[in-house]
């Protein structure tokens, strides 16, 4: 009996914390100038990742003010996310690139994954949201 009551303990405990709300903070940093605005998106999945506005979970852009810059997502579940930011120097909320698709605009990724020659997968960029508070950091690119 005792051991009934134990393993029901336990079982509400995690179901507790799975359906809790957590909030995200994203420290953006490496900015080459404070023109224009910070855009930032964050992913539930890997369909769409990084750059299909249509399958974003929540998304901002937010003047920046200082450096490093902070963009809070608020009632996010326990589970993997990957967040793309980019430095919108001309606020047309649009990652802007050369003739030759090269980004012209500062960006970055969740996980800070090495960028060569394409945008990372979901996967290489992921990281979990496992409680109420978790905080990450993010290195602007430019090229």
């Amino acid at each position: 009996m005792l051991l009934l009551a134990v393993l029901g303990n336990l079982v509400w405990s995690f179901d507790a914390k799975a359906n809790f709300n957590g909030k995200l903070t994203v420290e953006i940093d490496g900015f080459k100038n404070k023109e224009g605005q910070i855009c930032a998106s964050i992913f539930a999945s890997s369909e769409g990742f990084p750059g299909d506005r249509d399958r974003v979970l929540q998304k901002q852009c937010t003047k920046i003010t200082d450096t490093p810059f902070p963009i809070t997502f608020d009632n996010l579940k326990a589970g993997r996310y990957a967040v793309a930011v980019f430095h919108d120097q001309n606020n047309d909320r649009t990652l802007n690139s050369n003739l030759f698709g090269v980004p012209s605009e500062g960006f970055g990724f969740s996980s800070n994954p090495e960028i060569l020659a394409r945008a990372p997968k979901f996967s290489e960029a992921a990281f979990l949201v496992a409680g109420p508070d978790t905080n990450i950091q993010i290195q602007l690119k430019y090229f």
